[in-house]
């Protein structure tokens, strides 16, 4: 499968969700500012499935996502499990051979090396509260440190993950949401994965390569992925692609201040339509909580196009009252 630099001049914003469990109203939060910023600006909206990790993802669990989406009138036009599309296939787990390719580029660029280190050797290096519960990789497997003769004889016989090596300077991008943000990739992280040891794509590779050859042109995401833009973004200039625009959306909390995720049952989207909630309930609701109408009225997705306005969105937590009906 040869990899092409995609030229989608139209351009287009993608849901991206992991197939790990059902939706809940976080997701359905992403996914409606998504959707209606891309069809405000007349992006194709995709409907891709991000399931690299093998043991939590499942077939069954996209197929739901798809069914709560059409339940809420959030409709793709490229992507889901049918692969509809050009761009395709459209679940990660079937892109191996693109990411391959892709990692090939990066190591002719001579930015990768071997890394033999285990997550308890890392950890080790990590000073208490250095980091913030971040992990800084400290460049220990680097060739020019362990050797280059080593790194490349061990990398033979012992499994390895792969890193790119990270420039000290200033990652600068503005958001959105969130405005400016300068992100110094040494300090932030180090030294980031792109395969791991066990040949797993690593998310920073995958949703690049992904994003670059899909034409996607917006991510709309969470928050909680904001400063890994900046690795996203050195990713983009090392392969010569387009970066999209970004905005994070903020967090969904209930009235007692707590994140709304799978852990809650009651903010499942399988929960609220067990419970006959109604779905223009559930738009309504959440365009309420971002500040894109002015009460939390029953509305359909298609009725506020006209009102998505990124202005609107504050990088603050977005709460979500009660009673859903």
């Amino acid at each position: 499968m040869k990899v092409m630099d995609a030229d989608f001049s139209a351009g287009a914003a993608r849901f991206a969700p992991s197939p790990s469990g059902r939706m809940h109203l976080g997701n359905v939060f992403t996914a409606l500012l998504s959707w209606l910023s891309a069809r405000r600006s007349g992006r194709r909206w995709i409907l891709r499935i991000e399931d690299l990790d093998p043991q939590r993802s499942k077939a069954e669990y996209a197929l739901h996502i798809e069914d709560d989406l059409r339940w809420l009138g959030l409709d793709w036009d490229e992507g889901g499990m049918d692969d509809r599309g050009e761009a395709g296939p459209y679940s990660q787990s079937r892109r191996g051979e693109i990411y391959g390719e892709i990692l090939g580029r990066l190591e002719r660029l001579g930015v990768t090396y071997p890394c033999f280190c285990r997550r308890a050797d890392i950890m080790a290096t990590q000073a208490p509260h250095q980091t913030d519960g971040r992990i800084v990789y400290a460049g220990t497997c680097r060739p020019e440190r362990l050797g280059y003769g080593e790194s490349r004889r061990r990398a033979v016989s012992e499994p390895h993950a792969v890193r790119i090596m990270v420039p000290d300077e200033e990652i600068c991008f503005d958001d959105r949401v969130f405005g400016r943000q300068s992100v110094a990739l040494s300090g932030h992280c180090g030294d980031f994965v792109v395969r791991r040891a066990d040949g797993a794509w690593a998310y920073q590779l995958a949703v690049v390569a992904d994003d670059a050859l899909m034409g996607v042109t917006e991510v709309v995401r969470g928050c909680d992925l904001l400063l890994s833009t900046a690795q996203q973004l050195y990713l983009y200039r090392l392969l010569g692609f387009d970066a999209p625009s970004f905005a994070h959306v903020p967090l969904l909390v209930n009235t007692g201040g707590q994140r709304l995720s799978k852990r809650d049952a009651s903010a499942s989207l399988e929960s609220l339509r067990a419970r006959g909630a109604r779905p223009q309930s559930v738009v309504g609701r959440l365009a309420f909580a971002a500040g894109i109408i002015d009460r939390p009225e029953p509305v359909a997705p298609t009725d506020i196009i006209g009102e998505m306005d990124w202005n609107r969105i504050k990088p603050q937590e977005a709460i979500l009252t009660p009673e859903i009906d």
